[in-house]
Parts: C-alpha cells; sequence; structure tokens
C-alpha cells in the first residue's frame, strides 16, 4: 500500500512514512494511492465479527505487509478494549455510542490505535518523534491519554484559551510526563493553522522529527474506518438503504466513513451535520468553498471555519461536485435547535446526548423528512454528555451523571502555558524544548 499527496506534486510513500510526517512536503494530505477493497464474502460474515476481528480485517487493507499480523492482532486488541454499544431509541433512530473509551470521547478510536502504530515505528527507527496536535476539545485529551508514557515521542497540544469546556481542558493539561499543552490566544483553526506550519517548516526540519495527531494523518483517519462497519454488524438488518449521520467539524469521521463506503461498505449517504460552521454543507449546495474564522458554538469540537479533511472528500471524489452531492447530505443547526433536541430526545427517549450528537440526531431528522425511504437512520454519538455538563443542565434541567474516570481528573492542577498565536514563538518553543 503508497500513499500520495491530495495536491500530486510530492513522492508516494509507505504507511510508515505518511504517519510519520503527517502531512506531505508540498502541504497536501495523504491519501491512498488506490483504495484497497473487501473481500466479497465480508459482509456476509460481518455480523459474526468481533471490533477487533474487524479492526484487523480493515485496517490489513491499509497496513499491508508494514505490520506483521500477529503484531496488528496486538495493536487492536490494546487499542479497543472498550465496548461500541449500538442503542435503538425508534424504528428509525439507532445511537452508536463512542465514547467508551478512556476520555469519553470518539477520538480514542483514532488516538489509541494510532499511538500504538506509531510506537511501533518509532521503536524500529530509535530516534525521538515530536507529535504536534491542534485540539477544539476532545482531540487533545484523547491523544494525551493514548501516547502518555510511550517511549520515543513527546506530544505538544495547541488549543484555543477559553474555547473548550472545562472537563476537556483538565484532561488535556494535567497528565505532565511527555505531553505539553500550550493554551493559544486564538481559536481553533489558529491552532490548526499553527501545527499545520510546524509540519511543513524547513528549520524544524532539520533538527526534529515532526508529526501530527489531528485527523489531517492518515494514521487517525484509518481507525475512523472501523466502526461503520461495527454499526451495520449490530444493526443485523438488510433493509436498506441505511445512512449514517455525522456531526462534523474538521470532517475527519465522515472521511472515515466515506472511506468505508468506498471499501465495500453498502450503505446510503452520509449526512454531514454541522453547527453553524457550515462552509462545507454550504459548498455542497453553492458548489463554492469559501473558508472563514470559526464561530463559538455549544458543540464546540465542531467549531471549525476550515475543515482540513475536505481536501481529502474532494480528492476521494475528483473533485465531481455531483459525485459529492449523492453521497454527502450537508444541513446546519444553531445552538437554539440543538439545546430543543437534546431535550427532545431525553422526554421521548429518556436518553441524555451531548451537543454534538444533537447535531447528529437534527441532522437525521431533517434528512429523513425529505427521504421517506429511509429506515435506519444511525447517529454517531461522538462524546458523552457528562462531558458537557453545563450545556445538559441548560438543555433538561439535570447534569448528567459524571463517569468516575471523568471525575477524577477535574481536582486536579491545570500544567497548561500560556502562548501567544505566534509561528515564531512555536518554531522556538519546539527547537528549544527538544531533548
Amino acid at each position: 500500500m503508497k500513499f500520495r499527496s491530495t495536491l500530486r506534486s510530492s513522492p508516494e510513500v509507505s504507511l510508515r512514512e505518511a504517519m510519520l510526517h503527517g502531512s506531505a512536503p508540498d502541504g497536501g494530505l495523504y491519501m491512498p494511492v488506490e483504495m484497497p477493497h473487501l473481500p466479497a464474502d465480508f459482509r456476509a460474515r460481518l455480523p459474526n465479527l468481533t471490533f477487533p476481528e474487524i479492526a484487523r480485517e480493515v485496517g490489513g487493507l491499509f497496513m499491508g505487509a508494514e505490520i506483521p499480523l500477529p503484531m496488528l492482532t496486538n495493536i487492536v486488541a490494546e487499542a479497543f478494549n472498550f465496548p461500541v454499544p449500538l442503542v435503538t431509541l425508534g424504528e428509525r433512530l439507532h445511537i452508536l455510542e463512542l465514547f467508551h473509551g478512556p476520555t469519553l470521547a470518539f477520538k480514542d478510536f483514532g488516538a489509541r490505535f494510532m499511538a500504538r502504530v506509531m510506537g511501533y515505528f518509532v521503536q524500529e527507527s530509535g530516534k525521538q518523534l515530536t507529535v504536534i496536535v491542534a485540539t477544539s476539545g476532545d482531540t487533545g485529551s484523547a491523544v494525551a491519554h493514548a501516547f502518555l508514557g510511550v517511549a520515543g515521542i513527546r506530544v505538544v497540544i495547541l488549543y484555543p484559551a477559553g474555547r473548550v469546556s472545562s472537563a476537556q481542558e483538565k484532561q488535556l493539561t494535567t497528565l505532565g510526563q511527555n505531553i505539553t499543552a500550550l493554551e493559544v490566544s486564538g481559536s481553533f483553526d489558529d491552532c490548526q493553522r499553527l501545527a499545520k506550519q510546524a509540519l511543513v517548516d524547513p528549520q524544524l526540519a532539520v533538527k526534529l522529527s515532526i508529526t501530527s495527531a489531528n485527523s489531517i494523518n492518515i494514521g487517525r483517519l484509518i481507525p475512523q474506518i472501523f466502526y461503520y462497519f461495527a454499526a451495520v454488524s449490530q444493526l443485523r438488518s438488510t433493509e436498506s438503504p441505511v445512512v449514517f449521520s455525522v456531526p462534523s467539524g474538521n470532517f475527519g469521521n465522515l472521511t472515515g466513513g466515506l472511506f468505508a463506503k468506498r471499501i465495500g461498505l453498502g450503505v446510503g449517504p452520509l449526512i454531514a451535520a454541522t453547527n453553524t460552521n457550515d462552509v462545507v454543507p454550504e459548498f455542497l449546495r453553492s458548489g463554492n468553498m469559501i473558508p472563514r474564522a470559526s464561530r463559538h458554538t455549544l458543540s464546540n469540537a465542531m467549531d471549525v471555519g476550515n475543515p482540513s479533511n475536505f481536501a481529502r472528500i474532494v480528492d476521494l471524489y475528483d473533485n465531481d461536485l455531483q459525485a459529492m452531492r449523492q453521497d454527502i447530505w450537508g444541513c446546519s443547526f444553531s445552538d437554539e435547535e440543538t439545546l430543543r433536541a437534546m431535550h427532545d430526545v431525553e422526554q421521548r427517549h429518556q436518553y441524555v446526548l451531548d451537543p454534538h450528537t444533537a447535531v447528529g440526531v437534527l441532522g437525521l431528522q431533517s434528512y429523513a423528512k425529505q427521504n421517506q425511504a429511509t429506515k435506519h437512520g444511525i447517529v454517531l454519538a461522538t462524546a458523552h454528555p457528562a462531558k458537557f455538563a453545563d450545556t445538559v443542565l441548560r438543555a433538561i434541567g439535570v447534569r448528567p451523571e459524571m463517569p468516575a474516570r471523568l471525575s477524577e481528573y477535574l481536582d486536579r492542577p491545570k500544567k497548561s502555558i500560556p502562548f501567544p498565536n505566534r509561528f515564531a514563538a512555536l518554531q522556538e518553543f519546539l527547537l528549544s524544548t527538544n531533548t
């Protein structure tokens, strides 16, 4: 398996090179040179496979011979040691709970898999690796926990000051060891821009081996394919079309679903459900992609005004807008609509949503109104509601019960470093702290 840049002006590379460099030298994102395909009998076997078995078989298509099968088996067993349940709320409404990992967010899937694969590659090379990651909330905590204590890897997290929840902030700023959190004066888009600059900066390249743990890294994206198959395996229904509603910000989650569809998961369109940061739904309507400064919302992990993975989506469809419209249905919702959906679902189903998953539910409802043939809709539940307790209280009048693995962080002292929104400062910091 070889990978190429979306900008197509860099050499093709192995998975190892793609993961350890994050983005291509030309600034593009890595994509498979050829999209693999699952064996013809996979769909029939799917209901009988465990999640690690799904991950091993699907992941193996992208790993090739670079990770021996026994090692891949160990990696998926260690990375995915938590449940991935599909909860049925109604005839057409199913919730895939992706928040049962250590940090209570779907980012645990990508981060834990990636940390183990990178750890394997770094162990072979014997060189220290710097992992830089920008976060609007859950990515930072998932990456911090996944890489904590991994030999040969240091992690630098950039997060926007005052724009993540208190629980998210404590999860990513209290660990120490090989994890450093920089509290950037700016938005997530500013953090993402700084991280992208660091990845392609020639001065840093001379001194550091540096990569990304954001979904711009193909290693984060591959494991996000797995749970689409796991959802369909639990549905145990041959009725079609099955549609997924995906709360979307940086669009790595949706891209994972599009990869799953391309390699053989037989499902209908994917719903790209956003908050008011709606540049992709607007693109699908108008054909014009116009990035803009992100807007702060209650679903803060989706506050992205210039989503990185849009480049992969355009590449996957060879810039064919009509083909994209066939597979992606875009919609966006306000904070007021989000709160109302959280309230309605709790009243109707006694089920508590976090604000991001609520946007996904709204997306499915909107799609179903216009597509009456929809039999099954699966909403990706991206975070535990306790991570957004204040918003849940505002929506339903009750605070959600807080799991012990979240509450234990709230009293820990914050160890972040206040940081300016300037690349020169980041460059100096990375070079001066490299050991």
